[in-house]
């Protein structure tokens, strides 16, 4: 019991993370960083791949990876230029990025239910 305290006191708390810094010129950050706003805020809540769907359909031309949109996200987030909200239904949870000023339409999300109709089948 002693050693388990003196264990517990003696290991360093967790750092902070440092802030993230893009490596992208500021004017390609800029137009990246326009173009998924402007996708969030039209489209409303989305998950990480619907965002990354979205964004290569539009083609913006600094994104050149998937990982590379997270951290841009991770980055805005950070800047508080988006938030972050949990859906959760049941044991599933999904994550959605969204701006501050959209209004949640996360009620009638379900996981795994995008392309079920809500009409009840008949037999």
């Amino acid at each position: 019991m002693f050693a388990t305290a003196i264990r517990y006191m003696a290991t360093k708390p967790k750092s902070k993370m440092k802030p993230i810094e893009l490596k992208t010129p500021p004017e390609q950050t800029q137009t990246i960083t326009r173009v998924i706003f402007g996708i969030l805020k039209e489209h409303g809540p989305l998950t990480i791949s619907d965002t990354w769907d979205r964004v290569k359909e539009v083609g913006v031309r600094g994104l050149s990876s998937k990982r590379h949109m997270k951290i841009v996200l991770r980055w805005m987030r950070e800047r508080q230029k988006l938030k972050l909200i949990c859906n959760h239904v049941g044991p599933h949870k999904q994550f959605l990025y969204t701006t501050w000023f959209t209004k949640s339409k996360t009620q009638g999300l379900r996981p795994g239910n995008g392309s079920e109709s809500s009409e009840p089948k008949l037999p």
